[in-house]
């Protein structure tokens, strides 16, 4: 059975109200604009999932220290960051619920402000000489834009393939869950196989919870994310390219020129959304996630057993089992 998160946090619950109080303080500016802009940040912070994995990798490599709180700190800078930009390359008007910045303050300024967080984590580490945290976090930021970058090119042509789907969201999305469990582990030891094996069970996680993402574009759930927004955004996901794979020549050439000239159109959007059901791609997408899953728990038993370790695989099955 599924934790909530309150339950999961209780391990690391100390650290994390510690990490709140640190990182509000730490997003203050003397630029006005830009202390309205962090104020407005912090307000609407998400589940913090991503400290959550810094710290309970922490506690179970070691023993939490300085160095851990600014661990979590560059990656949920770097994390905020990726949004604000993100939100700039999609020209999205909301995130969670809230404005975007790029709504309520132009292009110009989220741009400068995804940079700024960059830079203010960046720093951070270099001035505590955080050196292997720092290498762990510049390794996920290129990856994280080498990912955005090949989805854009393949959703121009609309040919990716299942290996190279895995290539997009491993660089895209998975790189910062694995940056933050290994940043977690490098915070605490020196030991290189151990801070290896952290980034190994990230990556794995943060593959799957990905594939979750993606099963929400074909109504698998009742969630706040529109259907069959990635169809409209000629986004190639796992169900679509299972079932692209196996329909017949003049069926894929039928499917593909709906999404590229007609994803504006509701109902050939749920025809899209049928195609896939009907051609076992929810289900087979399913069956992977699960496996990226498992893959990540044998990772996770070779470490020894602790309430950190049990509240990290309960936090794994959240993140695999969210509703959104």
């Amino acid at each position: 059975m599924v934790q909530s998160l309150q339950t999961i946090k209780r391990p690391i619950e100390k650290e994390l109200k510690s990490f709140e109080h640190h990182f509000r303080q730490m997003m203050s500016s003397q630029v006005p604009l830009l202390d309205k802009i962090m104020f407005y940040i912090v307000r609407r912070k998400g589940k913090q999932v991503r400290p959550m994995f810094v710290f309970l990798t922490a506690k179970v490599c070691g023993l939490l220290n300085e160095s851990t709180f600014r661990a979590a700190s560059l990656i949920e800078l770097l994390h905020t960051a990726s949004l604000v930009h993100d939100d700039v390359v999609d020209d999205s008007l909301e995130r969670r619920g809230f404005f975007s910045i790029n709504a309520l303050w132009k292009n110009k300024i989220a741009v400068l402000v995804g940079d700024y967080l960059l830079s203010r984590g960046l720093l951070l580490a270099l001035e505590n000489k955080d050196i292997r945290v720092l290498e762990i976090v510049s390794n996920a930021v290129k990856a994280m834009s080498e990912g955005e970058l090949m989805q854009i090119e393949k959703a121009r042509r609309l040919d990716i393939k299942e290996d190279v789907y895995y290539e997009i969201i491993r660089q895209k999305t998975a790189s910062l869950i694995a940056s933050a469990c290994s940043a977690g582990a490098a915070s605490v030891t020196t030991d290189e196989d151990m801070i290896e094996r952290m980034r190994t069970f990230g990556e794995k996680i943060g593959i799957a919870f990905q594939i979750r993402d993606d099963l929400f574009d074909f109504g698998t759930d009742n969630v706040g994310k529109p259907l069959g927004i990635d169809i409209k955004e000629k986004k190639l996901t796992l169900p679509l390219i299972y079932a692209l794979d196996r329909a017949t020549k003049s069926e894929k050439r039928r499917i593909i020129r709906m999404i590229k000239k007609d994803s504006e159109n509701a109902a050939k959007v749920k025809e899209v959304i049928d195609f896939v059901n009907q051609s076992g791609g929810i289900e087979y997408t399913r069956e992977v996630m699960y496996a990226y899953r498992r893959e990540a728990f044998t990772i996770l038993d070779t470490f020894p057993e602790s309430e950190a370790r049990e509240s990290m695989r309960q936090l794994v099955s959240f993140v695999t089992d969210r509703k959104k």
